[in-house]
């Protein structure tokens, strides 16, 4: 997953826990530094699934939607907690044209992070490019790049709706 990638290189601290062989000192990521933030509906399975594993970190969420016409997104819900000194990490499963990926990234600097990272499973490579040159501060990971945009501006292969699919609301 993304997830281990992105966080392999983060600075740990020390805490002393107590283990079934007693006492020990051991090396654990600071969950409470990190906020995940899910485009909805799509980013939703992916914040459920990194819930599990950093409990201790907190949720922000960004409704937006693509006109399918225009391409431009359109926010609707914008909750976010308190994001100073904190790194943003925004889930999004699919990067096509890279219009949402850059609005939220916009929204999310409005908030002052200490820094911005974005988490995808599938991408093309145009959508990438524009949101790398629009926020070339932002570190992307992502698991697969698909070869390229069709002219309705989905991604090539491709998987379809992220949300129709992790939803079942595919007509």
């Amino acid at each position: 997953m993304a997830l281990f990638e992105a966080f392999k290189n983060e600075s740990l601290e020390k805490k002393e826990i107590e283990t079934w062989q007693g006492k020990g000192e051991f090396d654990f990521l600071p969950q409470e530094n990190y906020v995940f933030i899910p485009i909805l509906r799509a980013g939703l399975p992916m914040l459920n699934a990194i819930i599990d594993i950093m409990p201790l970190s907190k949720a922000g969420f960004l409704a937006m939607k693509r006109d399918e016409t225009t391409y431009k997104t359109t926010l609707f819900y914008k909750r976010l907690p308190d994001l100073k000194d904190k790194t943003a990490v925004i889930l999004d499963p699919m990067v096509a044209t890279g219009g949402s990926l850059h609005d939220a990234i916009s929204e999310i600097k409005k908030e002052n992070p200490k820094r911005v990272i974005s988490l995808n499973i599938i991408g093309a490579k145009e959508g990438l490019e524009y949101v790398l040159n629009s926020h070339p501060d932002v570190k992307i990971y992502i698991a697969q790049i698909d070869r390229k945009l069709n002219s309705k501006k989905y991604i090539i292969p491709g998987i379809g709706d992220a949300g129709d699919r992790a939803f079942n609301t595919v007509n």
